[in-house]
């Protein structure tokens, strides 16, 4: 019926920082353009389509997703407090020059107050900041669990800010909210960048070692298509891993030290009808109040023909209500009809009239999707030395910033990239 996402499945308007993938943007013509100020222009087919977001609550639907049905007029004062804060937040600059909160999250300020934040939970911020409204706290848990797949409980003040005060990206053809999404999501950009190394990309092969002697690097490859394994010997070698993985191939258990990764599950629900709902219309992001789950995104959302009649939508449940290690393991013994079960449920719970409309369910399980901002991490030592290279092994990952975006991989991957031509020698012009 359509493509459709297994991960990420957008990015929202570039920053100002975030050069790197500006200048990806612009090879790939998803910025077409700029404005007479400078602004970027946006491909229109990639701009997320209206209606974006609506939440399920009390049996109906909301546009937006902070609760807005059923809240009294406290609740009502108290989220706008929260919202100017987190403006406020989003306008400072550091003594340092920086911005407050940056992406990439490296070029924020230092700033010791700010740096504070990173030490204790987003909860206990909140309730320091004297936020006391269910609904509130819900869209922040929320938040949390959508960008970091972990509960604001668990999640350092300073990352549960950034999710909100970060985002400065300008557009010249849409708002200030604006995002931009494919059918596939984020999947539309790692195939873009495959087509650009075309038969380089050596499909069917796991790298399971990596030595260093000396100047020299030596990779330890199985091709499973041949079932044999092989060495490749090189200069310099760039590992797009996360930690846990580096550690294994480099034998180095201690390289993975007080990393954290927060388990998903993901589900594609192919259907030949459209789901309906009373208060507001079918959006791209639907999100249901109070579920452990966070609702779904529909993948025929962008299609610019006439409305379509049948759809995919992309299910995703951060598995934070454990601990990481434990609910990997439930999520390992779970077989894969109890996953069906568990998506349609909630489906058909709020959509009684898709019953017998459902034509198949296929499920992912992502042991390790995301690293996990718990209090301490960002600003903490053991990040800090996950940032440092080591030549003739250059590292790149999105958890060498402790938030799993697109812009923080990808500015990983660049600065991994030129770090290596540096130090081979290779001439290069920088995008950082």
């Amino acid at each position: 019926v359509s493509a459709f996402p297994w991960g990420a499945h957008y990015v929202p308007l570039l920053t100002e920082e975030a050069k790197a993938v500006r200048a990806l943007f612009e090879d790939f013509g998803i910025i077409t353009g700029h404005g007479p100020t400078g602004t970027p222009v946006y491909d229109e087919y990639a701009l997320c389509a209206d209606p974006s977001e609506r939440l399920y609550r009390y049996g109906r639907w909301q546009d937006g997703l902070v609760p807005a049905i059923g809240v009294t007029a406290e609740e009502e004062a108290e989220t706008r407090r929260f919202f100017a804060t987190m403006r406020d937040f989003r306008r400072r600059v550091g003594s340092d020059g920086r911005r407050a909160f940056a992406i990439p999250l490296d070029l924020s300020s230092r700033d010791a107050d700010l740096m504070a934040l990173d030490a204790i939970a987003m909860t206990d911020w909140m309730q320091r900041e004297g936020y006391r409204s269910p609904g509130l706290a819900w869209y922040v848990d929320y938040c949390c669990r959508d960008d970091y797949g972990t509960r604001s409980k668990d999640v350092s003040a300073w990352a549960g800010i950034h999710y909100f005060a970060s985002r400065n990206g300008r557009a010249a053809d849409a708002d200030d909210q604006g995002l931009v999404t494919w059918p596939e999501g984020n999947g539309y950009l790692t195939h873009r960048l495959a087509e650009v190394l075309g038969p380089r990309v050596r499909p069917r092969a796991l790298a399971f070692a990596v030595e260093t002697g000396g100047t020299d690097v030596a990779v330890d490859v199985w091709d499973a298509s041949e079932d044999k394994t092989f060495r490749i010997e090189a200069k310099a070698v760039v590992l797009a891993t996360p930690h846990f993985v580096t550690a294994r191939l480099m034998k180095d258990a201690g390289l993975a030290a007080g990393f954290s990764y927060a388990p998903w599950a993901v589900a594609n629900i192919t259907l030949d009808s459209l789901p309906g709902g009373t208060g507001a219309g079918l959006s791209w992001d639907n999100v249901v109040f109070d579920s452990p789950l966070l609702g779904y995104v529909v993948a025929t959302h962008q299609m610019t023909q006439m409305r379509p009649t049948k759809t995919v939508l992309t299910y995703y449940w951060p598995l934070s209500h454990l601990p990481p290690q434990e609910a990997r393991r439930e999520a390992l013994a779970r077989p894969l009809q109890a996953w069906q079960g568990i998506f349609l449920m909630e489906l058909l719970a709020v959509h009684p009239e898709l019953e017998g409309h459902v034509r198949r369910v296929d499920v992912w399980v992502w042991g390790h999707a995301m690293i996990r901002p718990v209090p301490g991490f960002i600003w903490g030592p053991q990040r800090r030395a996950g940032l440092v290279q080591k030549p003739p092994v250059f590292t790149a990952h999105s958890d060498m910033s402790g938030v799993s975006i697109f812009e923080e991989a990808y500015t990983h991957g660049a600065r991994a990239a030129e770090n290596a031509m540096a130090y081979l020698g290779h001439p290069f012009e920088t995008v950082l």
